[in-house]
């Protein structure tokens, strides 16, 4: 090993230190916010994550100064800082691009396309992970999920959601963030883009103060609503009318037929008075009939706690016999714990 090659830094990843401070002009804009953000905590340690996001929104990704900046604004060590912000992935330790593109390339997403999405936008922007295209205006990054498997292959570009991608639209996507016109460029869900700096001050919690972007915010879609809306018993399209997939709880299972299961449990009465403790105890369904094994009195075993599955061999109860052995094994067992205790008063 050459001279030059032992002295070049190992990169990983961290920030090199002891990191230079903000200049001053800087810290006059910064100082305000941080102040505004720590006040809102009754821990000031508690607002490292939206003062993360702060010197996000002023350089494009957490450097070692904003690292060092986040420490003397909290009374922390950089260390400790640096330990969050190499942990959660929305922070960058690179610059990013104004628009930050993340292609999901986690199981679904993966096999629905996420994969090839992902390997031709690389090919066409011509760079690879984590990097950034030569006039900065578009970075490209895989991730692992981005939260919204109903809409699978999704990419997404300064965290909002464009659904439903395939490689050709994608790069069209592309294509047209970098052609100046990506504040005109609207997700599938979600307000209309803005830089990936006014996404990381708005992520630090201030407003986004661009007209009628919150009423562009919208809700789930329809997909994401499915399951809310089976978790209700409500009749989703395609299904028999009056037909529940799931009923709500506390109602009659409903079965295929649209007819109640005769074995399910009687609704609860919302508006009856709750049991005595006494009548509590006795019903089996209650908590208080069924503690678990750690809050009995005195502890009990595991198995207590059900007793619709006590516990034995699969199929049934011990033989007799089985059934004799282990409980002279258990008083073989108490009877040495007791010889035990004796010879240690002794």
């Amino acid at each position: 090993m050459t001279t030059e090659e032992s002295a070049a830094p190992t990169l990983l990843g961290l920030p090199e230190l002891p990191a230079p401070g903000y200049p001053a002009a800087v810290r006059a804009r910064l100082d305000p916010d941080a102040q505004e953000l720590i006040e809102r905590y009754p821990q000031s340690r508690s607002a490292l994550l939206p003062l993360l996001h702060l010197v996000q929104a002023e350089e494009g990704f957490v450097s070692r100064t904003g690292i060092r900046y986040c420490a003397e604004q909290l009374g922390l060590t950089t260390a400790e800082v640096t330990a969050v912000a190499t942990f959660y992935t929305m922070y960058r330790r690179r610059p990013a691009g104004e628009y930050h593109v993340g292609v999901c390339t986690n199981t679904l997403c993966a096999v629905l396309g996420g994969d090839q999405i992902f390997a031709e936008l690389q090919q066409h922007l011509g760079i690879g992970n984590n990097e950034t295209t030569e006039d900065g205006t578009v970075s490209l990054e895989h991730i692992e999920c981005n939260a919204a498997c109903d809409y699978a292959p999704v990419v997404m570009v300064n965290w909002e959601f464009f659904d439903d991608q395939t490689p050709e639209s994608a790069k069209q996507l592309v294509d047209e963030l970098r052609s100046g016109r990506g504040g005109e460029v609207r997700p599938t869900r979600g307000a209309r883009l803005c830089s990936f700096k006014e996404t990381a001050r708005i992520l630090a919690g201030f407003p986004d103060e661009r007209p009628g972007a919150v009423d562009e915010s919208g809700a789930g879609g329809a997909p994401t609503l499915a399951g809310l809306r089976l978790a209700r018993g409500e009749t989703l399209p395609g299904r028999a009318n009056g037909t529940r997939v799931v009923a709500p709880r506390n109602e009659n299972q409903l079965l295929d037929t649209g007819h109640a299961d005769p074995n399910a449990e009687p609704p609860a009465d919302p508006n009856a008075e709750p049991p005595a403790e006494a009548e509590a105890e006795a019903d089996p369904r209650s908590p208080a009939a069924t503690p678990s094994a750690h809050d009995a009195e005195p502890p009990a075993r595991t198995s207590a706690a059900d007793p619709a599955h006590p516990a034995g061999p699969v199929g049934g109860a011990a033989p007799e016999g089985q059934a004799d052995q282990g409980q002279a094994d258990q008083g073989q067992a108490d009877q040495g714990q007791a010889d035990d205790q004796e010879g240690a008063a002794e």
